[in-house]
């Protein structure tokens, strides 16, 4: 494989951010650099949390991200991908009713304390604990009483339970109302379950952000998502061409049609770039696949940012309602992320003319032995590893087909990332012994920004960039 030509901010470029949950961080901390350093970028690209940079990044709103009381500060992001509240209801409602039962049990083993310390206390002479004796012998006869414990003990978790199944229960029946946008099949339980983390808290903290960058300085109610969508991309569409506005492209997985789905909003002279193909078949994957921003699909840049951030399996899926008049003719498909779609956003590049890529990953590849950590047991930990191998391999494969097909493909990831994608709180790190905070993951991409790609690819091109 030959050596990649070296960066000239005179060609196309384009940096494009993947990765899911806690590595939205690492790329506020890259983006920061890049605009730092004034670096030339003429589109940005995304999936996963990288979505949510990308849309930032198109609009110059990247400052949203990293500055003071921004996306990513590490306090308000500590709930994102909570457990879904009724499942948390119901794992604290069977533990209460667990702790009722063993209420008897407990007033027994504190009789098997209380009786050998009065045993001890007279063999050494100090009289015994008659009082603690008795105290204990007349609470106990009054808990056991038949009107007491064995009548109010059962009744309550009676009671505890009905109101988690009863939540569970009406969570369940809005679900299957009429109305929904999908049908679904399945027994009831599993109506009820559903996926057990919630994309709901960090759905409305991206609509927040992007919404106060989009109004300026108006203060103005929060619209819906189509009126959202709407307003970004006529500001982005109207300033194409101005420094810091950049085109927008962003990739998500359609479950129901088994295909990657691809949301672009480009200058008007790349649009062809989108659709242009030899055959009418290959027109019209083309139309199943893309969708225009700036034309039909204008609408529907909320559905790219809700599908982006909807981990697979992990979370349910973004329900995405087409046009009539498009080639899915009105039909409601499930949509989510998926870390392969990182290829797919390469090649659509490709397409758009790019000539230059940075790809940007918080996750760090295993080059070799002696590196293994402890393996997660807690639940989101161990989807969090899964994902995140699942986007080495995907950052692997797609470098590989970029080495092919794109002449000049840049870097930036860090060696070595304890925080999984799910570690909002941050995570121990076995190799120095303490605990990573995620602010540092933030500040880790600034570095690496500046160390593997500004100061030795930049810097040694020989040509001078300005200041943004």
């Amino acid at each position: 494989m030959t050596e990649p030509e070296p960066y000239s901010p005179q060609l196309r470029t384009a940096v494009v951010f993947s990765g899911a949950g806690t590595a939205g961080a690492y790329h506020a901390g890259v983006l920061r650099a890049l605009n730092e350093a004034g670096v030339k970028i003429d589109l940005a690209a995304g999936r996963g949390m990288g979505a949510l940079a990308a849309v930032f990044a198109a609009i110059d709103g990247g400052q949203k991200l990293w500055g003071e009381n921004a996306f990513w500060d590490t306090d308000a992001v500590r709930q994102l991908y909570d457990w879904r509240p009724s499942l948390k209801l119901a794992v604290w409602a069977l533990a209460a009713s667990l702790a009722i039962v063993l209420a008897p049990l407990a007033a027994v083993a504190i009789g098997a304390i209380v009786f050998p310390f009065d045993f001890l206390v007279r063999m050494v002479g100090l009289g015994g604990a008659g009082g603690l004796v008795g105290f204990y012998t007349r609470v106990a006869d009054r808990l056991f009483a038949p009107s007491a414990l064995p009548t109010w003990l059962p009744r309550l978790v009676v009671l505890v339970l009905g109101l988690a199944a009863l939540t569970i229960a009406v969570e369940t029946i809005v679900t299957v109302l009429p109305g929904s946008r999908r049908r679904q099949r399945g027994s009831v339980w599993w109506r009820g379950l559903k996926a057990p983390l919630s994309s709901r808290e960090i759905l409305a903290r991206a609509r927040t952000a992007v919404w106060d960058l989009v109004q300026g300085g108006s203060q103005a109610k929060q619209p819906s998502d189509a009126d959202l969508s709407g307003r970004y991309v006529d500001l982005l569409a109207d300033s194409l061409g101005q420094p810091g506005f950049r085109e927008l492209v962003i990739a998500v997985h359609d479950l129901d049609s088994r295909r990657d789905l691809v949301f672009a909003l480009v200058d008007a002279s790349r649009r062809s770039g989108l659709f242009r193909r030899t055959s009418t078949t290959e027109a019209d994957i083309r139309r199943a696949e893309v969708v225009d921003l700036s034309a039909g699909g204008r609408r529907h840049l909320a559905d790219a940012v809700s599908a982006a951030l909807s981990v697979p399996v992990a979370t349910e899926p973004h329900p995405m309602t087409f046009a009539p008049d498009s080639y899915w003719r009105g039909e409601t498909h499930r949509l989510c992320d998926r870390p392969g779609t990182l290829l797919r956003l390469l090649d659509e590049l490709v397409e758009l003319g790019v000539e230059q890529v940075i790809v940007v990953s918080a996750a760090s590849a295993l080059d070799g032995p002696h590196a293994l950590a402890a393996g997660r047991l807690d639940g989101r930990g161990r989807v969090g590893e899964y994902l995140a191998a699942a986007e080495v391999s995907a950052v692997r494969d797609a470098l590989q087909f970029a080495a092919i097909r794109i002449p000049r493909v840049f870097t930036i990831r860090p060696e070595h990332n304890p925080i999984g994608p799910f570690d909002f709180a941050g995570e121990y790190d076995d190799r120095s012994d303490r605990v990573q905070a995620l602010a540092e993951l933030l500040n880790r991409g600034y570095e690496d920004a500046y160390r593997q790609f500004i100061e030795p690819v930049v810097g040694a091109s020989g040509e001078r960039v300005g200041l943004s």
